[in-house]
């Protein structure tokens, strides 16, 4: 099962499927059309699997780790059947720097030596799992990805450790020990950070109907999270967004360093108009591309957009299979299979003698047919991941994006990612957090009273929350994708923004209690400049929140003295 193969003259990639007493199904990556009863089928001897070394940040693969720039070169546009390129280059060379010495015992997972990727990127050669012995050699110098850099000795048998190692694809690679997570991804999109926080080795799903900005929202998480290394998977996205993806990755700037984002990105594109069974693939053969760097001590963010694509691939390969067909026609195995994707995240403690610590973070957008939750796909995730970021199609349609809904989406790791913020300056994060949510959950309770009675009725307080519940969704859970300073916003201006905000909404909470008309409270000029905040650089910012904090204490202030 699953051994890859070579079918016709052509030697189109395929797998195995399926064993039928003699008999082998194999699902061919390619389109099948002309192949004929007769053509012979090459065995490979080994599983689907994807070649790990120098040279994958920043190219551009397709499911099964074709290099798609490298085939454009040799065919043109279209990708032509049966083509076979190398995933890695092996005819460039890599400045390889040893770490360790000729004598030296080293086991599996150990660096013996490094290679400057990319100005972002240390690619560290590690000794591959299930190999071990005493250092005989070292090969210092240029090298290729098939070259051997260090000769391995143990028991009179000699061993090879390369520039490149092969792991298949479905097996989880292996780690010392799995720790809970406990440092915030920082995603630089306030809704997320401040709110609904995900941890570094954490699992998130973020589910929505068709122009929820699914998409957008996964874009900016990739172009901003706090990790060292991005793998975009876009698999059966339509052809158009994954261009989107392809035109703008290269073109822009990792936030902290200044260089091309390019430079710690691997992207993995498989559009719908591809063969099902690829896109089946490429969920497994960007996570384990995403294992490999966690390996080497990095921390890794693996975005799958969208893995209701890849269910209904497994749907179809099913039914080809005649399998015993489970709910809406999913494969009964639906569940596992998106269990083993998502325990694949995680936190470790890595393989090999010195202590390195890596986490693999998955976010997984979920399309669900007219944004119906309670379909398979939706559920199943569901049970698993631990954050929840729930698209709301009415606020896509009042363009408040990103459309998450803050009373319907939740996030598991709030007490584990609380020390992290305490570390940069919030330790009044939590019970911030906690004010905020009581407001907007008190907004929604009073809009039900306002469908039956209208705003006017209501009392002056009452109307003094709806005003600052307003203020906080449009001035800081509202986030601009395309704006150059509001596309990203760090932590210390989250939660100033936060500060000045609540601030605003206990004074006003407190005016309209001694008398003051909301439609006073509405008239302060700090009002526009609470709305403007949101454009401001984070130095200006810094200069302004002082100011800002005390216009809101004196314009309060004011209004008392003009009412008395």
């Amino acid at each position: 099962m699953y051994e890859l193969v070579r079918v016709g003259e052509e030697g189109l990639m395929g797998e195995i499927i399926g064993l039928q007493g003699e008999r082998a199904v194999i699902q061919v990556y390619e389109e099948t059309s002309g192949l004929k009863p007769g053509e012979r089928v090459e065995r490979t001897g080994r599983p689907l699997s994807v070649e790990l070394g120098p040279g994958l940040i920043g190219t551009i693969y397709d499911g099964v780790q074709r290099p798609l720039t490298e085939i454009s070169k040799r065919v043109g546009e279209m990708v032509k059947r049966g083509i076979y390129v190398p995933a890695l280059d092996r005819e460039r060379r890599w400045e390889f720097e040893p770490r360790v010495k000729k004598g030296e015992e080293v086991e599996e997972g150990d660096v013996v030596g490094v290679v400057r990727e990319t100005q972002l990127v240390e690619h560290r050669i590690l000794v591959p799992p299930g190999v071990r012995g005493k250092v005989v050699e070292v090969e210092e110098g240029k090298h290729t990805v098939e070259e051997t850099v260090v000769r391995l000795e143990r028991g009179g048998r000699e061993e090879e450790v390369k520039l490149m190692q092969v792991w298949p694809v479905r097996r989880p690679r292996p780690y010392k020990q799995k720790l809970d997570p406990s440092e915030l991804l920082l995603l630089g999109q306030r809704i997320s950070d401040t709110f609904f926080p995900v941890a570094k080795g954490g699992t998130a799903a973020i589910p929505g109907g068709f122009g929820t900005g699914k998409t957008v929202f996964l874009h900016q998480v990739a172009k901003w999270a706090d990790a060292h290394i991005v793998v975009y998977v876009g698999c059966g996205e339509r052809g158009n967004e994954m261009c989107d993806v392809l035109v703008h990755f290269p073109e822009l700037r990792d936030p902290r360093t200044g260089r091309p984002l390019m430079e710690r990105t691997v992207l993995i594109a498989n559009t719908s108009n591809m063969p099902v069974a690829a896109r089946e693939a490429s969920v497994y053969t960007g996570i384990t591309l995403g294992e490999y760097f966690r390996d080497m001590g990095y921390d890794v963010a693996l975005m799958a957009d969208s893995t209701s694509r890849w269910a209904e691939a497994m749907r179809e390969i099913s039914g080809r299979l005649e399998e015993m067909p489970g709910e809406e026609g999913f494969p009964a195995y639906l569940a596992s299979r998106l269990a083993e994707f998502y325990e694949r995240a995680g936190r470790v403690r890595t393989l090999g003698k010195e202590e390195r610590y890596g986490s693999l973070t998955v976010l997984g957008a979920v399309s669900p047919p007219g944004g119906d939750l309670s379909e398979p796909v939706s559920v199943n995730t569901l049970r698993i991941v631990k954050v929840f970021w729930a698209l709301d199609t009415s606020l896509a349609y009042r363009r408040h994006f990103p459309a998450i809904h803050w009373l319907t989406s939740y996030s598991l790791y709030v007490d584990q990612v609380q020390g992290w913020w305490e570390r940069h300056g919030g330790k009044d994060w939590k019970e911030l957090r906690t004010e905020a949510m009581a407001l907007l959950q008190k907004e929604a309770e009073l809009e039900e009273i306002v469908k039956l009675i209208g705003a006017d009725a209501l009392p002056e307080p009452e109307r003094a929350v709806l005003e600052a519940a307003r203020m906080l969704r449009e001035n800081f859970l509202q986030q601009f994708a395309f704006d150059e300073v509001d596309t990203y916003c760090p932590p210390q201006k989250q939660l100033g923004m936060l500060r000045l905000l609540l601030r605003f909404y206990r004074k006003a909470v407190e005016a309209a209690r001694e008398g003051i008309s909301v439609g006073e409270i509405r008239k302060l000029p700090v009002r526009e400049e609470l709305a403007r905040m949101k454009k401001l650089p984070l130095e200006e910012f810094i200069k302004r929140e002082k100011e800002l904090e005390r216009k809101i204490d004196e314009q309060f202030e004011g209004l008392r003295r003009g009412g008395k």
